[in-house]
Order: C-alpha cells, then sequence, then structure tokens
C-alpha cells in the first residue's frame, strides 16, 4: 500500500515537472512569435510574394476610370471638337461643317486611337504603383533592380489587355527576375467600338444610320440616337447585361435652316 502511495506521489511530481516545462515552452513560443510576427506577416502578404499581384491590385482601378471616362467621351480624354451632352463633352469622330456633304472621319483609327488615350491616361499611375513595389522590397532589404519600359494596352473581343514591359529583379537570399507585367480588365469596348465603326461608316457614306438594324441583330445592345438641332447625331450605344456603354457624335449631311429635316 505504501509502495502505491508512494508511486503516487512520485508520479504527481513528475506531472508537476511536465507542466513546468509545457508552462515554459508556451513562454518561450510566444516570445519568439512577438519578436517575428512582423517579419512573418510580411513574408505571407500575396502582394509581396507575388509582384504580378502587387500590380494587378495597384493598377486595375485606374485603367477601369479611364476606359469609363473615354467610353462617355467618344474615345478622346481631352476632346476638342465636340457636343456637350447631359454635361459630358462628347467627341464628333465624323465631322462635317458644310451643308449637304457626308461628315469626314475624324478617328479612322478608332480602336488604335482609344489604346494609345488609355496609355496616356494610366502612365502617371504605373509610375507610381512601381516605385510603391520597389519601396515595399527594399524595406523587407531586397536589392531591387527596376527597369522601366513601355506601356501596350490593347481592345481584345470581350477584355482590355494592359501589358508594362518593366522588368524587375529582387535579389536576397536568391534572384528572382521578372520580364513584364500584365493586367487584364473584363469588359467589352472592344464589341462596342467595332459597330461605332459600322454606324461611323454609315454616317460618312450616307449621312445617317439606321439603329433598328443593330438592335435587331445583336439583342443585348440598346443603342439611343439624340438629333439635335444643328444635325448632330449623337449615339449611344449599351450593353444591357453588364451596362457598359460607348457614346459618340456625328454630323453629317447637313441641311440649311428651314428644309425641316431637323
Amino acid at each position: 500500500m505504501e509502495k502505491r502511495v508512494g508511486g503516487f506521489k512520485k508520479n504527481k511530481k513528475a506531472q508537476v515537472t511536465i507542466f513546468v516545462i509545457i508552462a515554459i515552452m508556451i513562454i518561450v513560443v510566444g516570445i519568439l512569435i512577438y519578436m517575428f510576427y512582423p517579419k512573418i506577416k510580411t513574408d505571407t502578404n500575396p502582394e509581396l510574394k507575388n509582384p504580378q499581384v502587387f500590380i494587378q491590385t495597384c493598377i486595375e482601378d485606374e485603367i477601369k476610370n479611364s476606359v469609363e471616362k473615354l467610353s462617355l467621351q467618344g474615345g478622346s480624354s481631352e476632346p476638342t471638337n465636340y457636343v456637350v451632352y447631359e454635361n459630358e463633352k462628347i467627341d464628333y469622330i465624323c465631322f462635317t461643317e458644310e451643308f449637304y456633304k457626308t461628315c469626314t472621319m475624324q478617328q479612322p483609327l478608332l480602336k488604335k486611337h482609344i489604346e494609345s488615350e488609355i496609355e496616356t491616361g494610366i502612365k502617371e499611375k504605373v509610375n507610381e504603383c512601381f516605385d510603391d513595389l520597389k519601396t515595399s522590397y527594399e524595406e523587407e532589404n531586397y536589392e531591387v533592380d527596376l527597369g522601366r519600359g513601355e506601356i501596350d494596352v490593347e481592345l481584345l473581343p470581350k477584355r482590355i489587355s494592359a501589358t508594362f514591359n518593366y522588368s524587375l529583379t529582387l535579389t536576397k537570399d536568391s534572384t528572382e527576375k521578372f520580364k513584364s507585367f500584365k493586367v487584364v480588365l473584363n469588359n467589352n469596348l472592344y464589341e462596342l467600338v467595332s459597330i461605332a465603326n459600322s454606324i461611323l461608316k454609315w454616317e460618312a457614306l450616307y449621312g445617317d444610320a439606321d439603329i433598328t438594324i443593330y438592335m435587331d441583330l445583336y439583342r443585348d445592345l440598346k443603342v439611343e440616337k439624340i438629333l439635335k438641332t444643328d444635325g448632330t447625331a449623337i449615339y449611344i450605344l449599351t450593353d444591357r447585361n453588364n451596362q457598359n456603354k460607348f457614346q459618340f457624335a456625328s454630323r453629317s449631311l447637313i441641311w440649311p435652316s428651314g428644309y425641316g429635316f431637323y
């Protein structure tokens, strides 16, 4: 019986020792977490571990804002020949000042023009984002080599692709190299611009376009045509599914006042 009691006392002492060791280990782990948590947090930041994610997050909204502005203004960030409609300056993409003549295309390469306007519109933000990316890595003791290149924006079917030919080399324990970065935006501006080009060809050839043809062909497309007293036609193309729109102006085959056409 005493051996059992003695054994019981011995086991209890061993349990106390184990609890003390566990408590010490918990304290040590807590200290380590406290000391190294900022570094752990940084290392698990997906944007910093993947520069592509960092750039996508930083630039995406700027592209969206640029595209929205251009879509409401006929594809130009600063229209010089325009009509004002609902507080928006809408660029004349086809225009004439002469009576009895059809309009002349002001932007014969409309898609290319819009791509160039987006590139110009986002350039400042792009440089700012890459500067922030460089600084973020330098703060984590990386050696950073950043090379700046061209920006290429493309309107593609159902998307807008922006490629940044910026090279990035990161060196710490090892070396990582990135030759370029890409941001893709889901947007059907390509399709809307293609339809706008078709309407503009009718304006340039015949001085007018029948919008019902396009709504018969494209069931998800809403086409509005607002006629002004000076002969201006404002076209508004809207995708019924996502409300993306492109609006532009044309002034073609103008008749003198008194003819009763407008």
